[in-house]
């Protein structure tokens, strides 16, 4: 599992920005899923979600500033009570230390790209010389060899990247230094004519996104400039991120990023002129991000292959969520539309997944917990709210029992502004409720897939509007969420 690594970040679903060969190595031998989404898409949340099965409000992990009750039954604890080996290397992002797994090492908190700390099993935190991601695979790749070879095994590896503030190494910053990328139609859209949670949302690369923390320009370029001089905070975190970066490696990167700095004291750009720029150097930043975790996995495969465990191994790869890439001007996530709401998810399982198959239905992070120990043979409890995709990415069930995928987000004015909403998404339409400004949006995702037109006020929609209000009440109720109290107006 990756951080806000985004599905049009991967060539095998969008060949426009990045080829990731190893990951698309996963799709070529195995299924991709195309309509994959969170219910919740925010980091904590999905993580917690992944360990049992449940929507947020069930699991307890609303926000990100919740800590996981560990003392919950996990799907980690019950192939422990099935003999499986079971270990997590990477982030974690759940305040809780964790439990059910017989070995651990994960970040604290969110943690950082370059000399990250880690937690380990006894507490002690230490820092590891090098880059974040490549730390991680090399640890899990020693638990892989101090493992018992006679028993089966578990194995969670949790990467930090591409997560903001973007920060690869020096090999793929060099790679996509001078790239440039199309841009989304919707980049430059504003909020004219929007509803409530366009207009609060603090998302948006032009006016959000910081020059020297998150897009590396060094503050001594920019404090001649009025309209982009940085305030303390942000060069407090450009000190901060840079000084975890060794000789020479620092000097050299910071001469490249300096070539942004130059380029603004010389145009002093503004407006779209200055979104322009900022989009193509989050995109650099991003997927320079994405390219490390791409050649990670490579020496996960290699792993397998090397030690005559790919025939026998169910290999996944997702994230916690997808992320913005530009569309509507935004980065992050949040939101409900279907750009944050879908994740990549890629499964190989030789034997039992034909290879080169793109499964079309819509799956959720709820369905990974009770798929797991559905292909290990153990039976998921009653309380895992998902369904157990073994019989459909085998085969022997073409359709999935679900009409409708839940969505409820919680987090507001921690990051990003974004107010609390709940939905459903269905196959042709999606309905949105942000509760607290009593506002609805409703979008058909057949003819308007950038969900751009909100139809909750169109005539000719109107008996849709209603049913799918009834629908929204009743998978609500399903789901035994209590939140917002009462019906919805």
């Amino acid at each position: 599992m990756s951080d806000d690594h985004d599905a049009d970040a991967i060539s095998a679903y969008n060949k426009a920005f990045i080829h990731t060969p190893n990951i698309d190595r996963i799709a070529r031998e195995g299924m991709l899923f195309s309509r994959n989404f969170v219910a919740n898409s925010i980091c904590g949340p999905v993580r917690a979600t992944l360990l049992t099965g449940q929507h947020s409000h069930k699991n307890g992990v609303k926000n990100n500033r919740t800590r996981f009750d560990s003392s919950k039954m996990t799907m980690p604890k019950l192939f422990q009570q099935h003999g499986y080996q079971t270990a997590l290397v990477g982030k974690w992002h759940l305040h809780s230390y964790p439990a059910g797994f017989d070995y651990w090492k994960i970040l604290p908190g969110q943690g950082f790209y370059f000399t990250p700390r880690f937690i380990s099993m006894n507490g002690d935190t230490t820092a590891y010389p090098g880059y974040a991601t490549d730390i991680i695979t090399e640890e899990a790749i020693k638990w892989l060899n101090s493992r018992d070879p006679g028993k089966p095994f578990v194995l969670h590896i949790h990467h930090k990247a591409p997560h903001r503030y973007f920060f690869a190494p020096l090999k793929f910053i060099e790679q996509y230094n001078h790239k440039t990328f199309p841009e989304p139609p919707t980049l430059y859209n504003d909020t004219a004519g929007r509803g409530t949670a366009w207009r609060k949302q603090t998302m948006r690369i032009l006016n959000d996104m910081k020059l020297c923390s998150d897009l590396k320009v060094d503050p001594e370029f920019l404090q001649e400039i009025p309209h982009l001089k940085p305030d303390s905070s942000d060069i407090a975190y450009y000190h901060s991120i840079f000084n975890r970066i060794p000789e020479p490696e620092r000097s050299m990167i910071k001469k490249m990023y300096a070539e942004r700095g130059v380029l603004l004291q010389q145009k002093k750009p503004a407006g779209k002129e200055l979104l322009r720029y900022k989009y193509q150097w989050y995109m650099r930043d991003y997927l320079a991000c994405v390219a490390s975790i791409d050649k990670n996995i490579g020496m996960i495969l290699d792993y397998l292959d090397k030690n005559n465990l790919t025939n026998n191994t169910l290999l996944i790869y997702t994230s916690d969520q997808g992320m913005y890439l530009g569309e509507n001007g935004w980065f992050d996530k949040r939101f409900m539309y279907d750009v944050s709401m879908q994740a990549p998810l890629l499964m190989r399982w030789p034997g039992k997944i034909n290879p080169g198959v793109v499964n079309n239905r819509m799956t959720q992070d709820i369905d990974y917990a009770p798929t797991m120990l559905d292909a290990a043979g153990i039976n998921p409890p009653v309380f895992m709210q998902g369904i157990g995709l073994v019989a459909n990415i085998t085969g022997k069930q073409r359709k999935l029992l679900r009409q409708y995928l839940y969505y409820h987000f919680y987090e507001y004015g921690a990051d990003h502004t974004v107010l609390p909403h709940l939905g459903i998404r269905g196959e042709k339409y999606k309905l949105i409720y942000f509760y607290t400004v009593n506002e609805w949006e409703l979008y058909d995702l057949k003819n308007d897939p950038q969900e751009q037109k909100n139809l909750i006020h169109s005539l000719n929609h109107q008996k849709v509007v209603k049913r799918l209000k009834k629908e929204l009440l009743k998978i609500r109720n399903y789901y035994d969420d209590h939140e917002p109290a009462g019906e919805l107006q």
